[in-house]
């Protein structure tokens, strides 16, 4: 297993998280998917780092990030709902 193409697929979808989040500044629903895929490329580095180390604490922690997800989400819904109720 070579880590250096994985960190490298991780890099670009971060780098692609961060151009979405500039891009996309005044839409919050918007905003949210790129923070998503950089919480992915996150994930990947998480999997990737302890597959080559051989230790069992990556799939923990891979099972973390999803939980992190759902309460940003939730959060950044109910601020876009407090700021925009109709």
């Amino acid at each position: 297993m070579d880590p250096i193409k994985y960190f490298t697929f991780s890099m670009i979808i971060s780098i692609s998280g961060i151009r979405g989040i500039l891009l996309n500044i005044r839409n919050i629903p918007i905003m949210s998917m790129p923070i998503e895929s950089m919480l992915l490329a996150v994930n990947v580095n998480f999997l990737v780092f302890f597959i080559s180390s051989d230790d069992m604490m990556g799939q923990s922690f891979a099972s973390l990030v999803p939980t992190v997800v759902a309460v940003e989400s939730a959060i950044g819904l109910a601020i876009f709902i407090i700021t925009f109720r109709v």
